[in-house]
């Protein structure tokens, strides 16, 4: 492993600085990823920012029945809370679904959302990987693919994004609030993941010296009849295939409101903004859900190993719905 400087943050305009000024810095939170990463050598950063002491660990309600999530607020907090499991129960099933109770206890939101992919050619030093060394090459597209993206992929990169939790926070409507030299901003969860196309290395819409202080979720009064499903090759922590977190909203028979996310895709969290869309005021049954889901999967690409994923993901997403409209 590299030799690193480290620092811990007195509060959010040091750790701004201290991430500033060294152009290969990297924050520490609960470090179940980036610690992993660095004894493979694939981070090797000159420093790491220590930001377990800033206060952003607090989970509170906003006046207007949504709620604002701190950055290093831990994964077990979120996932127990009583506004989140009551309100946005997929939420909290994508949390338990997606790591070990030891892991949950250790890692915090915004080391969720900046979490690497788990492409076994990323984690590879004899393998080629634009992600993990810009104009290498991938050797995923004509290696074994099995877990790789179908949607949204380029010539560059195939990755998936491994998080859990995130898939149900772009089903959400979340934003995510950043701090940075230039102030406070805060951008839409779907714009805060980047598509690989030529540089996957640049993963999301952070710019240098920004880190995130929290994740907003607005009121969604039909999110309380939600569901987050993981199709993966067991039972036991196991990246997903296929994941869908979904929330769906009944009346008369009728779709009246949905928001749909799919994970194990696509190099982000992908947003099903076409099945939403195909679904907006449609019979809230089998066929809707099937022409719906054949919209979303339509640009869908396999490879040699993973194109059974397009039907996975379609049998998922009816599956899904059709359980939360009652059978």
């Amino acid at each position: 492993m590299k030799s690193f400087a480290y620092a811990r943050a007195a509060d959010l305009e040091a750790a701004v600085k201290l991430l500033s000024k060294t152009p290969n810095a990297k924050l520490l939170g609960g470090g179940t990823n980036l610690v992993d990463l660095m004894r493979e050598n694939i981070e090797q950063p000159d420093a790491l920012v220590d930001v377990t002491g800033l206060p952003l660990d607090r989970i509170e309600e906003r006046p207007d029945g949504g709620l604002v999530i701190g950055a290093t607020v831990r994964n077990t907090a979120v996932a127990g809370h009583p506004v989140v499991r009551d309100r946005y129960p997929l939420l909290a099933q994508a949390i338990v679904f997606g790591a070990s109770g030891q892991i949950r206890n250790m890692a915090t939101v915004a080391g969720n959302l900046m979490q690497r992919t788990r492409c076994l050619y990323f984690y590879d030093h004899a393998a080629r990987c634009n992600k993990r060394a810009p104009g290498a090459g991938c050797d995923a597209i004509g290696g074994f693919n099995r877990m790789h993206a179908i949607l949204g992929a380029s010539d560059s990169c195939i990755a998936t994004h491994p998080s859990d939790m995130c898939v149900a926070l772009a089903a959400l409507d979340a934003k995510v609030n950043v701090i940075g030299p230039s102030g406070a901003r805060t951008i839409a969860f779907e714009e805060f993941h980047r598509l690989p196309e030529d540089t996957p290395d640049i993963e999301t819409d952070l710019q240098p010296g920004e880190l995130i202080t929290g994740i907003e979720i607005p009121p969604l009064g039909f999110a309380r009849r939600s569901l987050y499903r993981k199709v993966r090759d067991r039972a036991s922590y196991a990246f997903a295939l296929v994941s869908v977190a979904a929330a769906l909203e009944v009346d008369s028979g009728k779709v009246r409101n949905v928001r749909l996310a799919l994970g194990g895709v696509a190099h982000k969290p992908w947003r099903a903004t076409e099945a939403e869309r195909v679904l907006a005021g449609a019979n809230a049954g089998a066929e809707s859900f099937r022409q719906a889901a054949e919209a979303e999967l339509a640009p869908a690409r396999g490879l040699a190993h993973n194109e059974f994923k397009i039907e996975l993901a379609k049998r998922t997403i009816v599956g899904v719905l059709g359980e939360l409209a009652g059978g």
